[in-house]
């Protein structure tokens, strides 16, 4: 839970209003701010004790191209790159009138943000992409429970009411087909709740032994980094009503995980974006770390211990400060020398040695000859300590989900809109292809969010 928030008790949720909001991750309270903005009343539904959902998991950062925080870190960009580069990183299978409209709004989400006081003023990089444009705070935060208790102060100043512990169970329809509500159980109550529209901001399905079972039984024993409420609750909802599912056995395994401890860690992208190397069980490297995450996984899992690690030095420390956090749970392996790092490793230290120098050469020189690396080399592994993280792929995020536009609206099997009902952020399908891009979620949790809020303030003020 966001420091502070105080989520609501559900005696004290109304009977209706313009907007209800299932979900309360970055979707969901985007959607809730930008809607309450345009004067919708709504309510934010949270079936889990703690809000913030998957948001609060996330590391690295928001993409977005042509800001202003980039020309003032010297970096030119265009959207046009922005939007080949995600395309092809997606195995063109994303869908374009999505992802164009995605990309043409990531930076006015950056400063949609940063009018309400949340200011992402750092930037790093991330797998698949040419330019920095991994937008973060300035104090290098991981951004994911960074958003999440922003975005709470936002809802708390503007009095937006969020329930948490109330789970939908089912959504209302009107004889005409169009979605007029919900139905809601917390603890003992089973309350219906009238609504203009709803939102579905309800995560993907990555924790969902059921799901995964169904669309990729090949993964049903990989760990997840997901929170456990990442069961696809909205996925049943959307298809109880007749919505279609989309590219549902498009499932992301992220590379660097840390699965030692019975709590399963992701290790953020922005660890490689500042410069870490991955290495095998011998020292060596295998692979360009910031090929797309399909590679890198791929890669890892083609190892005979499907396991690798991550070598980094305390100036690459410095610039990712989610480690302090990893160091302080116990998953960060200390040296005082590189040899004396590939020792607690159980490596030999004349690879890892020999490894670390041809890659700090590689920086100096800037050309990767071994596995053509262009991005994340501003700074080499030289400065004392030295670090590493085991680290191996688990599934992370679900690309598939349910249709839409671009406006939002769930689309039922013949492509018709089901009015009333709109989807966005993970939950929904198309935008990310086979393959997402670290830092995508964070930028459409609020581009999505955002106009799922304004295309439902339109659609309730065109009913009567």
């Amino acid at each position: 839970m966001a420091e502070n928030f105080q989520p609501l008790s559900v005696s004290k949720l109304n009977d209706s209003y313009d907007v209800v909001i299932i979900g309360s991750g970055g979707t969901g309270l985007a959607a809730a701010i930008q809607a309450n903005e345009l004067g919708m009343k709504v309510a934010v539904l949270e079936k889990e004790e703690e809000l913030g959902g998957n948001t609060n998991r996330a590391s690295s950062g928001m993409n977005a191209a042509e800001t202003n925080v980039q020309l003032k870190h010297g970096v030119i960009d265009n959207v046009a790159d922005f939007y080949h580069e995600t395309y092809k990183d997606g195995g063109r299978l994303n869908d374009k009138d999505m992802l164009g409209y995605f990309v043409y709004h990531t930076a006015p989400a950056v400063d949609w943000l940063a009018d309400h006081d949340i200011k992402l003023d750092d930037i790093t990089v991330t797998g698949g992409m040419s330019k920095k444009r991994t937008h973060r705070p300035a104090s290098m935060a991981p951004i994911g429970g960074f958003l999440v208790k922003s975005l709470l102060g936002v809802v708390a100043k503007e009095n937006i009411p969020v329930f948490n512990n109330t789970k939908v169970t089912k959504l209302l329809q009107a004889a005409d087909g169009r979605i007029k509500g919900v139905e809601v159980k917390s603890g003992d109550l089973t309350k219906k709740v009238d609504a203009k529209a709803v939102i579905l901001a309800t995560g993907g399905f990555g924790a969902s032994k059921e799901y995964i079972e169904r669309f990729r039984p090949d993964l049903k024993d990989y760990k997840t980094t997901n929170q456990p409420g990442a069961t696809g609750d909205g996925l049943k909802l959307a298809e109880n009503v007749g919505a279609e599912l989309m590219q549902m056995n498009l499932v992301q395994v992220h590379p660097t995980v840390q699965q030692d401890h019975p709590h399963v860690y992701l290790i953020g992208e922005a660890v490689r974006g500042e410069g870490a190397i991955l290495v095998n069980a011998q020292g060596e490297r295998f692979v360009n770390e910031l090929n797309t995450r399909k590679i890198v996984s791929n890669a890892i899992t083609a190892l005979p211990e499907h396991s690798a690690y991550l070598i980094f030095d305390q100036g690459i420390r410095d610039r990712a400060k989610a480690i302090e956090f990893y160091d302080k749970t116990g998953l960060v392996v200390h040296g005082d020398t590189i040899e004396d790092l590939a020792q607690n490793l159980n490596m030999d230290p004349t690879t890892l040695k020999a490894t670390v120098n041809t890659w700090n050469q590689a920086v100096s020189s800037h050309d990767d000859e071994q596995f053509h690396r262009t991005t994340g080399m501003d700074r080499g592994i030289t400065k004392p300590g030295f670090f590493a993280i085991h680290i191996a792929p688990a599934i992370h995020y679900t690309m598939g989900g349910i249709h839409i536009t671009p406006k939002t609206q769930v689309l039922d099997g013949n492509g018709d809109i089901i009015k009333g009902l709109y989807a966005a952020g993970e939950v929904a399908g198309g935008l990310h292809g086979n393959n997402r891009v670290g830092g995508n979620s964070i930028a459409e949790t609020i581009v999505f969010g955002r106009q799922a809020g304004q295309q439902v303030t339109l659609y309730a003020r065109g009913l009567k």
